[in-house]
């Protein structure tokens, strides 16, 4: 494998400072050789008892400015070598600094856009050399004083501070600019509040947040731009005073310049409002067996509708995620638990919606209490049943998930999480 190459220090030195260039192998008993572009000869080798080797210049002159490389050889292979490792830029600080500009004028770039970085020094007949932070990026062999190196398609790691140097292709001065940074656009982030399941004619309220300082921050719903959100200070939020069925759906944000052309931000991540109750009666809820059943017996738990071809969740108050799910052909769906134990004890409730369109539930179930008796030797309870039997008890009447007048139990999330 190839090895790899550092300064340090990094950046610009200053004649007469003390200088190391480290090379790092993946294997012992190798000789390092420490090579200079424009010399066909290594500079300097070394055989160090480890898998990397330190070259130090204790006092920094022009003459060693240019760009290095590193290699190795096996100590008992002497005509095998490895391929050389990326370049490092040794710059030694000089008089008349050039130029970084970018193209266009600086301010968070679109991911995906194009940008140039726009170099010019003094002289001509030069090597203009484009480096982020302080690493060799690009080069370019110029008659003229300035060049203009494009990127196109920017992804975020591109992002960073960029600067030029530039020296006469025979002397290894270097001249370096003060850096730009090049920044990418940043990445709103969304939250929805309160999360869960909204009742109709509940409100919920979408926020928005990001450095946007003098961007514009839009919301979209269903891949659909809704609005402009207010992005003063941080982000901007959105409120539902009264959700309504029409109000579900997958929201996210994303931030554009106020300039012409605009550009873009990454979408935020997205979530999910959904609304319960409109159109859809609740469903009901019972076990079979409907008696006792031991522990390590099996128990099933049937929730069934008014409407088929729907899609039934199954939650356990206190845990806000589904518990389980099913896509029945008919309005009955079935929840086995194959082997009850006494985690299974708590409430049960379940909700359906079609299986097309996630976004519009119905009210939950009455809840059912899975007891599990006999936890307490000698302790009978209702109805004196024997140790180790569980039971049931189904309410009559049970307060909306995700409303004021719910319990303390978190409402349940929606399952799949993004690939729903």
């Amino acid at each position: 494998p190839r090895p790899s190459i550092s300064l340090s220090p990094t950046g610009v030195t200053a004649p007469g400072a003390d200088v190391t260039i480290r090379c790092q192998g993946q294997r012992r008993d190798v000789r390092f050789f420490l090579h200079k572009a424009g010399d066909s000869n290594p500079q300097r080798h070394m055989d160090p008892a480890g898998a990397g080797a330190e070259f130090r210049i204790p006092t920094m002159g022009r003459q060693h400015g240019g760009s290095y490389s590193c290699s190795y050889q096996p100590q008992s292979e002497s005509f095998v070598f490895s391929e050389p490792s990326d370049p490092v830029e040794l710059v030694v600080a000089g008089e008349g600094p050039g130029s970084t500009s970018l193209l266009p004028a600086p301010s968070p770039v679109s991911l995906g856009g194009t940008v140039s970085i726009w170099c010019w020094g003094q002289g001509q007949g030069v090597r203009i050399v484009l480096n982020k932070g302080g690493r060799h990026v690009a080069h370019v062999d110029s008659e003229k004083s300035e060049f203009v190196f494009p990127i196109n398609n920017v992804r975020r790691e591109q992002g960073g501070n960029y600067s030029c140097s530039h020296h006469s292709r025979s002397e290894p001065f270097v001249r370096w600019s003060d850096p730009v940074e090049l920044l990418p656009a940043p990445r709103p982030s969304i939250s929805v509040s309160p999360s869960g399941v909204i009742a109709v004619g509940g409100a919920v309220t979408i926020r928005c947040q990001c450095r946007c300082e003098a961007r514009r921050l839009f919301l979209y719903k269903d891949k659909i731009q809704i609005r402009e959100l207010d992005a003063a200070g941080d982000g901007g939020e959105f409120t539902i005073p009264s959700a309504r069925w029409a109000d579900g759906g997958v929201y996210m944000c994303q931030s554009r310049s106020r300039s012409e052309p605009p550009n873009w931000s990454d979408p935020s991540d997205i979530v999910r409002i959904i609304v319960a109750g409109e159109g859809y009666p609740k469903p009901s809820i019972s076990l079979s067996p409907n008696m006792g059943v031991t522990l390590g017996g099996a128990v099933t738990i049937q929730c069934w509708g008014q409407h088929q071809n729907m899609r039934f969740l199954m939650y356990k108050d206190g845990n806000p995620n589904v518990l389980q799910d099913a896509e029945p052909a008919g309005n009955l769906a079935e929840f086995p638990i194959r082997s009850v134990n006494r985690r299974d004890a708590g409430s049960y409730s379940c909700y359906y919606h079609k299986k097309w369109y996630p976004f519009t539930w119905s009210h939950p179930s009455d809840s059912m209490e899975l007891v599990v008796a006999g936890e307490i030797p000698g302790q009978r309870k209702w109805g004196e049943l024997e140790p180790g039997m569980v039971f049931f008890v189904v309410g009559r009447e049970r307060k909306q998930r995700g409303t004021a007048a719910s319990s303390s139990s978190p409402a349940p999330s929606a399952p799949g999480g993004n690939g729903w």
